[in-house]
Formats: structure tokens, sequence, C-alpha cells
């Protein structure tokens, strides 16, 4: 699916926490996908339209990201909350949660905070217990905590927009950075950096990640008992697949890792065709 159709079906909503954008394609039971920090809905867009013939696909924006406002509370914990009111108040009942990047560790706190609004969790590369933040990210969240990271987003924005897909702080997680369309690369990055207020939202959620959310939901995990799949990139070096082994081992129903060869962080956008045949047989339909 190209952005602009995507786009074009994002809509605001006034849930009971709060202001959150999302895109919703296709009827039948619900999937709520979980983007991660810098990105929007529409890095699900391929995988949302691919499966909106037996699914109603969700791809909110986290606040502060794509369309959403910031929140006043913007830790993990909050966003997980944040999107458990969304679920209630688009009146989906259980769900097929899928993450990735933050928004795996999102994933992660949401199942363990609602557990009764789950019926299968995916989790494709991101943080979990023991590797968050990962060492990669950990300087922008130091910068973050010192006030020097909004600046540096603003003056991206502000830069050609030829040159955002070669930006190391962009660009990180594809294996091919140059083909995302610069339709992708606007919502991403006028979602959080389109002004300096805007980047001190963003600037504030990347400041407020604790590990200890993370840490928190790691030991409930092991009591999960929905359905639960692994599938990761084998070249991604913030997430290196040892941690998609670790996420099996800590999950009792989560039997399988299924590992793609040569994908990193974002292959949902990149390799959709990799992850929605899985998808379709977890969910059987």
């Amino acid at each position: 699916m190209d952005v602009n159709t995507f786009l074009s079906h994002r809509r605001s909503l006034a849930t009971s926490s709060g202001e959150i954008a999302c895109t919703e394609f296709g009827e039948g039971p619900a999937a709520l996908f979980v983007h991660g920090f810098g990105k929007s809905g529409v890095l699900w867009r391929h995988v949302v339209g691919d499966l909106a013939g037996t699914s109603r696909c969700i791809a909110p924006d986290l606040p502060a990201h794509g369309a959403s406002p910031a929140r006043d509370e913007m830790s993990v914990a909050a966003l997980a909350d944040a999107l458990a009111d969304l679920c209630d108040d688009l009146g989906l009942g259980q769900v097929d949660l899928v993450g990735n990047d933050t928004g795996g560790a999102i994933a992660q706190v949401f199942a363990t905070r609602h557990p009764g609004k789950l019926r299968s969790l995916t989790l494709t590369d991101c943080d979990c217990e023991g590797n968050f933040p990962p060492p990669d990210f950990a300087p922008i969240i130091e910068q973050a905590r010192q006030g020097t990271l909004a600046p540096l987003m603003a003056q991206l924005a502000a830069t050609p927009e030829e040159t955002w897909s070669s930006n190391p702080l962009m660009n990180v997680g594809y294996q091919y950075p140059d083909r995302i369309p610069l339709e992708a690369w606007r919502d991403y990055i006028k979602g959080i950096a389109g002004s300096i207020e805007r980047a001190r939202d963003c600037e504030r959620m990347v400041a407020s990640l604790d590990a200890a959310d993370v840490e928190v939901a790691g030991g409930q995990l092991r009591t999960l008992t929905v359905p639960t799949l692994l599938v990761w990139g084998t070249a991604d070096t913030t997430f290196p697949v040892k941690w998609a082994y670790h996420l099996r081992d800590l999950i009792p129903v989560a039997n399988e890792v299924v590992e793609i060869d040569g994908a990193n962080i974002f292959f949902a956008e990149e390799r959709p065709e990799d992850l929605v045949p899985h998808l379709r047989r977890l969910w059987d339909r």
C-alpha cells in the first residue's frame, strides 16, 4: 500500500485518556500494530494492506509521533495504557497485538497489564528485559534527558528532504533506507520534529523510557498464556537475534523463533512478505 493511500484513512480519536491518531483498514478480528521511536503507523502500511481482507487492522500513531499529540505521561507503561484505552473506545474486545522496536516493549507491557485484551502476541525486533535500552540507543536517551536531542531532531527536519534517508539518526534499522519513499520519511520526521515544540514533546517521551517498566513486564511474561510468535531479522545489531531466543525461553507459550535472513529492525516495512504469512498462520485466518 502506498503512503498516501494509507494516510488518507488516518483519523484522530478522542479516547478516554486523550487524543490519538490511528489508521484502520479491513474487517474481522482486530489486530493492533505498534511502531517504535521515530516512526508512525505508516511503518505497517504494507502489512495492513495484505491482512485487511481477513482482519480489522489498526495502526495507531504513538503520542508525539505521526499525527498524535503528546501526553503529560509518556512512559512505556503510560503508552501501553493509552493503547488499552484506544481498544476500549473502539470496542475491539481482544486483539492480536504486533509490536516492533520500542513498540515491542510497549506491547510486552500491554500484554502483562491488560492480558484480558489479548488474543495473541507477535514481537518483531524489539527491546526486552536485559536489553532496554539497547546499548546503541542509550546515548540517545542520555541526550534526551540533557535536553540536547530535540535541537538535533529539529535540525534534521529542517535539512533537505533528499538527505533524510542517509541521516544516521533515522536510517539505522533499515536494510535499504534509500528505498523508503519520501512520503514515509516526511511523515516520520515531521511527526517527531516538525517544530521545536514537537521535538521537545518527543524528547520527553525518550527521556521517560525506564528500564524498570520492561523489567517488570519481563517477570510477568512468564505467566502469558496466549499464542505468541517471535519473528526476527538476522542482520539486526541493535536487537540481535539472541534476544528473540531470550524471549522464547521467557514466555512459556512462545515455542518458535522465525529468523528472517538478512533483515533488519524495520523489515515489516521493507519486506512485509516475510512477516504476513507467519501472522496468518498464527491467527489461523
